[in-house]
């Protein structure tokens, strides 16, 4: 009898000490499980943590009268004072989208920007964040009228492993999320399978010839008349569902005496775009454009390298020209205007 109660107790010591060990991951587990309402994938969320950090804390709220939600999700690690991990906020009132645009572009609308695969109606902002537009059938109109919509903003941790696929699956699943609980009603986004983000500011362009270009959203650089068209070299960061995006094209140092000359054909789409070209006093563009798209204001430009080859500003006139017939065909915009 005294043999089986000394087995016993000492079982009940290791099981013990194993929930003991165990509950930090117990804990963790739940405290994802329930992050931003239940709304992140768990093997995503984990997918984006350093070695040795976990996650400890979440909150979310908003109010659908206010037309905001919030999630963020903080992480311990060994040796460091907790940061986030995520930082993810949606919108669906004008004032607080003007507000988080002219924060993605504070000095010029040609701000560093990327691409996200096609399908996914939003860009890479500047400090890699994802930032996601969308209209929202349930809430109407405004009062002037024009589609009400939902920003959704995602900003993860520089410490973070945001470089991989799981990103955008945190990402697009708190934007499927923050619809239901706005009541935005938009059609649910699907995250693209083994797709990583990109870093506007650090990644170097992955450029195509001119001939690569009608493969492109920016395919009407193909036919627009560049001089030596062979020699010229397309990055193409535009998503046609997207509210931001850019065509580059650069002639490399070979051809120009040791220095890089570029273009930057970028084009804004919706109202917020009109204070960032008149709110902004340093952001005077030489050559511009306006036009109506989809019921709101839409602006384009051109930013140029000096001394570039055959490119003169009559030239440059003339691309922009192409540049926005192209995105008035995709689009349907009308109201085209000059400007500069």
């Amino acid at each position: 009898m005294r043999r089986w109660i000394k087995v016993s107790i000492t079982a009940v010591l290791v099981l013990g000490l194993a929930g003991w060990i165990a509950r930090p991951y117990v804990d963790e587990w739940w405290t994802i499980r329930t992050a931003c309402d239940g709304a992140l994938p768990g093997d995503a969320v984990r997918d984006l943590l350093p070695e040795d950090a976990r996650v400890t804390d979440t909150a979310s709220g908003g109010m659908e009268e206010l037309g905001d939600y919030r999630c963020e999700v903080t992480v311990s690690e060994d040796g460091r004072n907790d940061w986030p991990l995520l930082n993810l906020r949606a919108y669906t009132l004008r004032d607080d989208q003007d507000r988080e645009f002219l924060w993605l572009f504070p000095k010029s609308g040609f701000g560093p920007q990327m691409a996200m695969p096609e399908g996914l109606p939003g860009f890479i902002g500047r400090y890699g964040e994802l930032d996601f537009l969308l209209p929202c059938p349930t809430l109407g109109r405004d009062a002037d009228g024009r589609q009400r919509k939902m920003l959704v903003s995602a900003r993860l941790g520089q410490r973070a492993y945001w470089r991989r696929p799981a990103s955008y699956e945190v990402a697009v699943a708190f934007v499927n999320s923050a619809s239901e609980q706005l009541g935005c009603g938009a059609q649910p986004l699907k995250a693209p399978k083994g797709v990583s983000p990109v870093d506007p500011e650090k990644d170097k362009p992955k450029t195509v010839p001119l001939s690569a270009a009608r493969d492109t959203p920016c395919g009407w650089l193909a036919d627009a008349g560049l001089p030596d068209p062979t020699r010229w070299r397309l990055d193409a960061q535009f998503n046609d569902g997207a509210p931001t995006g850019r065509c580059d094209v650069s002639l490399g140092q070979d051809l120009t005496d040791g220095d890089t000359k570029r273009m930057n054909f970028v084009a804004w789409f919706g109202d917020w775009s009109d204070r960032l070209v008149t709110e902004n006093a340093s952001f005077t563009p030489t050559l511009a454009a306006s036009a109506r798209c989809g019921g709101e204001a839409a602006h384009f430009a051109v930013d140029s390298s000096d001394g570039i080859p055959g490119v003169d500003a009559a030239k440059q006139r003339a691309l922009l020209d192409a540049f926005v017939r192209a995105q008035a065909e995709q689009r349907g915009c009308t109201d085209v205007k000059a400007v500069g």
